[in-house]
């Protein structure tokens, strides 16, 4: 029988890596690969505060990072949502000019109220400027779109596409691939054209949002996705795409965002059915209650958009459908991303209102290089008005 020497033993066990070494190194790595990643990340110019930014970095950066954060969120945003009744508002946000439209009594008109009292102005239409043309070109209201929570207001703008056009530019970094990435932020010299600004709609990874702009495509549009377009002679539409990847050398700009939510004035009848399908989104889902916009047409072609908290999914459609709009798409959610501003211009420049409060972004949110892309209104060149689609 072999005698084992002590040595021997002993050298063995220098050899061997401890149980630390095998634990410690690992953590070690991925310690060093989140501080440079976090660091690179966090240094890139940026609109958007730093919480913000955190969180998008695990989103992109992490490992099934996405899918934490959006589980983070549920829990949160489930744990604070609204709850129903409650004691009734005493007044509504004051938005717009004081003063009625010019032409009162015409399209379109005053909201019905859900409430069988309604609190003074609800639902009652205000310019936000001069009128174009004789008449405005933006109108802005507020209104309470649930009984059960009487504590909610909807953020509501109504663009008039006879008296208006529509623009659509990239941000920093989204749409990911843009074919030309431009200022993203107003362009200085359309500045005195500009009568209004709002958020775009889901990022592209988050549904494959396609989109192109200046007639180039940007990431490949999805067929079956709700599609917001611009066409070169000045109409917009809103459609189910089915035309491949690419717009089509007769649209100027496109922007999608999911599946529709309203066709033909009814709401999208999976939105009962499934509202959690990813179809309404990866992050959260259609039923959890956050800030929500969304974006429809009404018959006659006019645009309207709506900001609302402590939405879901069916809840914004039913928005929609109450506004007039008779289709309809969901644009971006959570408290982050919500973003009306309308413009006049001032002694020293425009002078930017936000409508609806979002202390996480300011009033010259898109007059500086944003990370998101964005949609403008602004007065039409001169020249004739062409009626779009509606």
């Amino acid at each position: 029988m072999a005698i084992e020497n002590p040595e021997d033993r002993q050298n063995a066990r220098r050899k061997r890596p401890s149980r630390r070494v095998l634990i410690v190194g690992p953590v070690l790595v991925v310690l060093l690969w989140a501080t440079v990643s976090y660091t690179t990340y966090m240094l890139r110019p940026s609109s958007l505060p730093w919480g913000v930014r955190s969180v998008e970095w695990v989103r992109q950066d992490v490992v099934f990072g996405n899918w934490l954060a959006d589980e983070a969120e549920r829990i949160y945003y489930t744990a604070t949502a609204p709850k129903k009744g409650g004691s009734p508002l005493p007044s509504l946000p004051s938005v717009g000019l004081s003063q009625p439209p010019a032409h009162a009594g015409a399209w379109p008109p005053p909201i019905e109220p859900i409430f069988p009292h309604p609190l003074p102005g609800e639902g009652a239409w205000k310019p936000t400027g001069p009128p174009v043309n004789g008449g405005p070109p933006v109108l802005v209201t507020t209104f309470r779109p649930e009984l059960d929570y009487p504590r909610l207001v909807a953020y509501v703008a109504w663009f008039d596409h006879t008296r208006s056009t529509l623009g659509y530019y990239p941000g920093r970094y989204e749409p990911p691939h843009a074919a030309v990435r431009g200022p993203a932020m107003v362009p200085d010299d359309q500045r005195s054209r500009l009568l209004a600004t709002f958020n775009g709609g889901f990022t592209y990874a988050d549904g494959h949002n396609g989109s192109a702009d200046n007639g180039r495509t940007n990431e490949p549009l999805k067929n079956g996705n709700a599609t917001l377009l611009g066409y070169r002679d000045g109409r917009i539409a809103m459609v189910t795409w089915s035309g491949g990847p690419d717009a089509g050398p007769d649209v100027a700009w496109a922007r999608q965002s999911l599946a529709p939510i309203i066709w033909n004035g009814q709401l999208n009848p999976q939105l009962n059915t499934n509202p959690d399908s990813p179809q309404w989104g990866y992050t959260l889902g259609g039923r959890t209650r956050v800030w929500r916009t969304g974006v429809g047409i009404d018959r006659r072609g006019n645009l309207i958009y709506v900001a609302a908290d402590g939405q879901t999914v069916i809840t914004l459609a039913k928005i929609l459908q109450h506004l007039g709009a008779i289709r309809a798409m969901e644009f971006d959610i959570n408290p982050e991303w919500h973003t009306l501003i309308t413009y006049t211009q001032g002694s020293h420049g425009l002078v930017p209102t936000m409508l609806g409060p979002n202390p996480m972004q300011a009033p010259t949110r898109y007059l500086v290089p944003d990370d998101r892309d964005f949609f403008t209104v602004y007065r039409p060149l001169p020249g004739p008005v062409t009626v779009p689609f509606g």
